[in-house]
């Protein structure tokens, strides 16, 4: 999320209602409902996780135990029970 100064981006008349109401305050407005991004779309660490999950799962069928996998990819072995029977 983007900080935005109200004065550059609402027109005049909208600006001072705006500051009528909520000078000096920060103010927070959602973007429309459908418009939302869901987590990590942005910054793309959905995909890297998803990637490094299926890794794990991968590994975990080729063999490797839980221990081994906690200790290569710094999880819990309840994390990774999760990612592993999640699918």
């Amino acid at each position: 999320m983007t900080y935005l100064n109200g004065k550059n981006v609402l027109p005049k008349e909208l600006f001072q209602q705006v500051q009528r109401y909520c000078s000096g305050q920060l103010l927070y407005i959602p973007a429309p409902s459908g418009h939302r991004k869901s987590w990590g779309e942005e910054t793309g660490i959905r995909r890297e996780l998803e990637a490094r999950n299926q890794i794990i799962r991968e590994k975990k069928r080729r063999g490797s135990t839980l221990e081994e996998l906690a200790e290569e990819f710094h999880l819990s072995v309840s994390s990774l029970k999760k990612i592993i029977y999640q699918h």
